[in-house]
C-alpha cells in the first residue's frame, strides 16, 4: 500500500491535506505528533513505516486537532480539501492545454530518465550505495516522489480515487 494511502487511513484529514496546498501544515502536524524533529514528507514516511501503537494514537489525535483547525479555516469536509488539490491539478492541466508549453514535457522526461537511470545503474552495479553516498538514496527517494507526481499530472488520479470522490459526493453532509 502506498504511503499516502496508509496516512489517509490512519489520519484522513492530514493524509488528504498532504497532497494539496496545505501539505506543509499536514506534514508539520504529523511530524509533531510522531515526535520527529525533521518535518519533511520523507521523515514522516520513514517514521510511519515503523510507527509504534502509541505514535499511531498520537497521529490519530493530531488528525482530530488538524480537522478542527481546518474546519476553523472553512473546510467542513474532507471533500473540500480534496477539491482544492484536484482543482490545482486541473488548473495545471488546463494551463498546459492552453499554452502547449514544452516545459512540463521536458521536465517530465528529465525526471523519468533520472529515476529509471538511477534504478538501472543500481541494479546493474554501475552505481553503488555506501556510507559516503547516502545522497544517492535521498536522490532516488526524491525522484520516486517526483515521478509519481509526473504520472499524476499526465494521467490523473487512480480509478479508486475517482470512486472515492463519487462516494463522498453522494454522502450526506456532516453538520458542524
Amino acid at each position: 500500500m502506498d504511503f499516502s494511502q496508509v496516512l489517509k487511513t490512519v489520519a484522513p484529514w492530514i493524509g488528504t491535506a498532504l497532497g494539496g496546498p496545505l501539505g506543509g501544515m499536514a506534514v508539520q502536524a504529523a511530524a509533531e505528533a510522531m515526535g520527529i524533529s525533521d518535518k519533511t514528507v520523507d521523515a514522516v514516511k520513514q517514521a510511519l513505516s515503523g510507527a509504534t501503537p502509541e505514535q499511531l494514537l498520537a497521529l490519530k489525535q493530531a488528525d482530530q486537532n488538524f480537522a478542527l483547525q481546518m474546519q476553523e479555516l472553512g473546510f467542513k469536509q474532507l471533500a473540500d480539501m480534496e477539491a482544492i488539490a484536484s482543482g490545482d491539478r486541473k488548473d495545471a492541466r488546463a494551463l498546459q492545454s492552453a499554452t502547449r508549453s514544452i516545459v512540463p514535457a521536458l521536465l517530465s522526461g528529465i525526471v523519468t530518465i533520472g529515476y529509471f537511470g538511477i534504478l538501472v545503474g543500481l541494479l546493474k552495479g554501475w552505481l553503488t550505495v555506501s556510507s559516503s553516498s547516502e545522497a544517492m538514496l535521498l536522490m532516488l527517494g526524491s525522484l520516486s516522489t517526483g515521478w509519481g507526481v509526473v504520472m499524476a499530472f499526465w494521467f490523473g488520479t487512480t480509478a479508486a480515487s475517482g470512486r472515492k470522490t463519487e462516494l463522498l459526493a453522494q454522502a450526506p453532509a456532516v453538520k458542524a
